[in-house]
């Protein structure tokens, strides 16, 4: 998994730091059960095989896949589940990891053989060190490896959010399997980070200005509303109650997943270029 925290140094300038390291779901939100079976938890893999971070993501058909630029950047394949509780891990002396450079090779559960997975495929004006301006990408399921739902997220219309007003009524509907809590170092004993699909009612905070710009939103992140925190990168932010995307969760302000949450839009017209250019796995 990988996740990234936003800062400020100075007068709009972003300070970016990596933070790598296992991840498990919403914060403060509510376990989601079967109302979003078309969101799943990714693992990202190696050209060996090796798993490498882990994220969450939508279903936009059978055949594809929505997730965040930084999940699928670097990563050749990913692995794909969608338990709504924790994915049953590989016991201990079950054969993981495998000898050789492949640590899953042989071997079946989470995380190296998932309900499906495909080839990954990130905006091309995506780049690491700016990630927040590019961050979506999506995975092609395998052909034989389609994995049908009752119902599939949707992509929102051209510039539909700037519309949105901030306002505790402008809610969404954030999903994902990420840590329910995060603590610093000290206290990291308390974070809980159970692999389960979480939902949280996040309002708007910020669009079309500030740090945001016009390529993001900041959404609440607190007691009240929940919010979002690592291993829900890549998640949907659903517009209010629909299943319309309006875009997947990007970043945090701190390492405790406090206060804000920030979601790249979707409705971009770059980004629907993008998105467009998978229309024959939409169908």
């Amino acid at each position: 998994m990988r996740r990234f925290v936003l800062s400020m140094l100075g007068a709009g300038a972003i300070l970016l730091a990596l933070v790598i390291g296992p991840a498990g779901a919403v914060t403060d939100g509510e376990v989601d059960g079967d109302n979003h079976p078309y969101v799943g938890l990714m693992i990202a893999k190696d050209a060996a095989g090796n798993p490498m971070w882990r994220c969450s993501g939508t279903l936009l058909s059978s055949r594809l896949f929505l997730t965040a630029g930084h999940c699928t950047s670097g990563a050749a394949s990913v692995e794909i589940w969608f338990d709504s509780g924790s994915p049953t891990p590989i016991p201990l002396g079950a054969g993981y990891p495998a000898a050789g450079p492949n640590r899953c090779a042989g071997i079946t559960g989470y995380p190296c053989t998932g309900d499906t997975g495909g080839t990954p495929h990130t905006h091309p004006d995506y780049n690491d060190a700016y990630f927040y301006l590019y961050d979506v990408g999506v995975v092609v399921l395998d052909e034989g490896r389609a994995y049908s739902s009752s119902t599939y997220g949707r992509l929102p219309a051209l510039d539909q959010l700037d519309a949105l007003k901030p306002s505790r009524h402008t809610t969404f509907t954030a999903v994902g399997y990420g840590l329910q809590k995060s603590f610093p170092d000290a206290a990291s004993w308390k974070t809980s980070a159970q692999r389960t699909r979480m939902v949280a009612k996040p309002h708007l905070l910020q669009i079309n200005k500030g740090i945001v710009g016009d390529f993001s939103l900041l959404l609440s992140n607190n007691a009240h509303t929940g919010g979002t925190c690592f291993g829900d990168s890549g998640g949907p932010n659903f517009l209010g109650d629909s299943n319309v995307v309006a875009g997947v969760t990007s970043f945090g302000l701190n390492s405790t997943c406090a206060g804000t949450g920030g979601v790249y839009r979707i409705d971009r017209a770059d980004d629907i270029a993008f998105l467009s250019g998978f229309s024959q796995y939409m169908g």
